[in-house]
């Protein structure tokens, strides 16, 4: 008897348990009814904003969905309508004190998408509600760099009149006018000059023009500035820019406008040093005819001769040997024109030199001749050049081990000097 009692109370148990997991399973159905309702309307709603439907959108709101709710990508009804243009929702919101400078998941406020989107309209009623027009993005954009970016003169006038800084600048260190000069917005960077009383903001500016080879907005920039030696973050000027990519007209326009040839950057790098490594042989021309420093030296004690030899070009070595640049010039470590030909395989630059009376033997700090260079190399036909103009195969260098001398070093596979 008193077994079937204990049965009878573990079945009410069981009875019991299974009602409360059928309960449990009830609300949380409920729950996620509930969630599911709540995501449609709130993903309504922003429809509704997107789509400019003011009546629906605030119909939604005062069913309790939050004014300032946001899509998967950080993206509110105020962006949203701001984005299509939609005043009189963008309005409504602001007046129901949605977040004026509320930011998507990359930092932009309603004013970047606004001023991206070029909805003048849009943005004159956000900066009189109070918008940041200095805002920055994650990566820095401004409104203004948005607006400029995209060419929408008014947007651009609006924001300046309004308080924008140009001189607030990307991560990349590009500023407004900077971005509109390289998409060659010519209206927006004429005003932005006109806005620009101090001159601060063309520094980067100045430089694309260079790369550009545009004179043009060259000249623009110029005009209220006479500083043509305006330096990048690693110390390089436009010239030095010009001559990277050999833009012979605005290289000529900087010179008029007193830059400095001889303008040293990081590593005293000079902008004949740059041309001639590059190969840009009228760009060599112009800065030799200007008075550039055909012996000046580099940190390491690179010529612009060492600079066209390692990189075989051969005009600009032929150009620079005629001028008399400096053939027995070396490096810190000793290394002359000579071998810099050598070390990079570049026949016809070896034979220019040689022709100039190069001595072939010429030794680095560690007494490595050209020949030693070309062994250790592989570079056999250099090689054969330089031992037809008698180079010693029996010199000696001050290296380890008995491969000392231009024919042992010929066994080796590999070296230093060559990778």
């Amino acid at each position: 008897m008193a077994h079937a009692a204990s049965q009878l109370k573990k079945n009410r148990d069981l009875e019991i348990n299974a009602e409360e997991e059928t309960e449990k399973k009830r609300k949380h159905r409920k729950r996620s009814r509930d969630r599911k309702k709540k995501s449609d309307a709130n993903a309504s709603y922003l429809r509704a904003a997107r789509a400019g439907h003011l009546e629906k959108a605030l119909d939604y709101i005062k069913n309790g969905v939050d004014i300032n709710i946001c899509n998967q990508n950080g993206l509110n009804a105020l962006h949203l309508a701001s984005k299509e243009g939609h005043v009189e929702v963008v309005s409504e919101l602001l007046q129901r004190e949605a977040n004026v400078d509320a930011a998507t998941k990359k930092g932009n406020t309603a004013l970047h998408i606004a001023s991206l989107a070029g909805q003048a309209e849009v943005v004159k009623v956000l900066v009189t509600n109070g918008a940041n027009v200095n805002a920055q993005s994650q990566n820095g954009f401004t409104p203004l760099y948005m607006a400029a970016q995209e060419n929408h003169l008014e947007v651009v006038k609006f924001l300046l009149d309004n308080g924008a800084s140009q001189s607030l600048a990307t991560e990349d260190g590009f500023t407004p006018l900077a971005v509109a000069l390289q998409q060659g917005h010519d209206q927006v960077v004429s005003l932005l000059l006109e806005n620009d009383t101090k001159g601060k903001v063309r520094l980067p500016a100045l430089h694309i023009a260079a790369r550009k080879d545009d004179t043009k907005a060259a000249a623009l920039l110029l005009q209220n500035d006479s500083n043509a030696d305006v330096e990048s973050k690693s110390g390089f000027t436009p010239l030095h820019i010009a001559a990277h990519y050999g833009n012979i007209n605005v290289a000529t326009l900087l010179l008029n406008r007193a830059a400095a040839v001889d303008f040293t950057a990081r590593n005293d790098i000079t902008p004949l040093h740059v041309a001639s490594k590059r190969g840009n042989a009228n760009m060599v021309k112009l800065l030799l005819d200007r008075g550039a420093k055909i012996d000046a030296k580099t940190r390491d004690g690179l010529t612009p001769l060492h600079c066209g030899a390692r990189s075989g070009h051969e005009q600009v070595v032929e150009m620079l040997l005629d001028r008399a640049a400096p053939i027995l010039s070396k490096t810190k470590n000793g290394l002359s024109p000579l071998h810099m030909a050598t070390q990079g395989d570049h026949l016809n630059c070896v034979q220019l030199l040689l022709q100039h009376n190069v001595p072939v033997d010429d030794v680095t700090n560690d007494y490595l001749t050209a020949l030693h260079v070309a062994a250790h190399c592989g570079h056999y036909k250099v090689a054969k050049v330089l031992l037809d103009k008698k180079a010693n195969p029996n010199a000696k260098a001050l290296v380890s081990g008995s491969a000392n001398n231009p024919a042992s070093i010929v066994l080796l596979t590999t070296h230093h000097l060559c990778m």
